[in-house]
């Protein structure tokens, strides 16, 4: 049974990072929707910034000898794969993986229907009947390298940008930031002024997206450690917390649980408090048909994370920051699945 003081810090971290993801309206799905749908880039702002907080964070923390990098494995075909997969079930799901959890904790119905599929699928797919389909294309295409380089951890032989170019990271992380930061000044527009007083910005209303970006960031940072302290050397993730919680519930064993558990149960907290202080918390459930298609949607949303060993939370917020292969694979594999649904379901019509 983890320690109860790993289960508090799991659960504090999870609490902020909802909060956040509530006041900020923080969706993958929406941030890369939009680009397509709307020609509207306010969340991808967030993302960025969220991304370019992070990496600079553990990368400092890591000279430090504060935590050790730990990128994901790289498995190019299983990445690809439910990369994609993960990146359909979110446009049917409506939201990704942290979007619908946090959607959860505001009252929205259909997000609890598509986190049910989610869960389920997850376990099927991890221990279940498509272990073995998730474990062959895992083994088949997974790429190892004999040096890992600087900063990562001695055990860990996952390519990451920096040490397949053989490069120091900081070169590749200072070249990724000035490119990131030149993309926000191109789309500066949309940090509008909220009015009101500092209590009622934070509290009562959106949060603007450079704000929501660099909170989401420092919360990425404060989660590494805290996880790596409780035996789980990575920073933000869902999917891994949703899988052991309906394991907990099927085999009635506590030892299951872990770090990642208590964040995701945290993250369902955090939300459900914001949204009652803003005054925005409502039971809301659409109509059987949409409950059907986010239920799919959270199927294909578990499939694809535990095929692709990660979601967008595990790969894009916390392993693009690591600079793994294995996640920039992977989250442009989840960015072109959900641009194809996105097309195929709401633009050609």
């Amino acid at each position: 049974m983890i320690e109860p003081t790993y289960i508090l810090s799991g659960l504090i971290v999870g609490i902020l990072f909802g909060f956040a993801l509530q006041r900020g309206r923080f969706c993958m799905n929406s941030a890369f929707r939009d680009i397509i749908l709307l020609k509207e880039y306010t969340l991808l702002k967030a993302v960025i910034v969220a991304i370019i907080v992070s990496m600079i964070g553990f990368h400092v923390m890591a000279s430090l000898g504060v935590i050790q990098l730990n990128p994901k494995s790289f498995f190019w075909g299983a990445n690809i794969v439910g990369g994609f997969i993960f990146g359909v079930g979110m446009v049917l799901a409506g939201g990704c993986a942290s979007g619908t959890t946090y959607r959860v904790g505001e009252g929205m119905v259909g997000s609890f229907v598509a986190l049910l599929g989610f869960m389920m699928s997850a376990v099927i797919t991890s221990s279940g009947a498509l272990k073995g389909v998730k474990s062959d294309l895992q083994t088949m295409t997974k790429i190892t390298i004999t040096d890992q380089g600087p900063l990562v951890a001695s055990t860990n032989r996952s390519p990451t940008l920096a040490n397949i170019i053989g490069v120091d990271p900081w070169i590749i992380v200072i070249v990724i930031a000035i490119i990131g930061i030149g993309v926000l000044a191109w789309k500066r527009k949309g940090g509008e002024k909220t009015e009101g007083s500092l209590s009622e910005k934070i509290f009562k209303r959106g949060w603007s997206w450079w704000a929501t970006g660099i909170v989401i960031g420092i919360i990425a940072m404060i989660a590494f450690p805290a996880s790596a302290a409780a035996g789980r050397n990575y920073p933000l993730g869902i999917t891994g917390g949703w899988s052991t919680f309906l394991n907990t519930l099927i085999k009635g064993d506590a030892n299951v649980l872990t770090w990642e558990t208590f964040l995701v149960i945290g993250v369902v907290i955090g939300a459900a408090i914001a949204a009652g202080i803003a005054g925005e918390f409502k039971l809301r459930a659409p109509g059987p048909g949409r409950l059907v298609q986010q239920f799919i949607g959270g199927l294909l949303l578990g499939i694809g994370a535990v095929i692709a060993d990660g979601c967008n939370i595990g790969h894009i917020l916390s392993g693009i920051p690591q600079l793994a292969i294995s996640s920039i694979i992977a989250g442009f594999s989840i960015i072109m699945g959900c641009w194809v649904t996105a097309y195929l379901l709401l633009m050609r019509r």
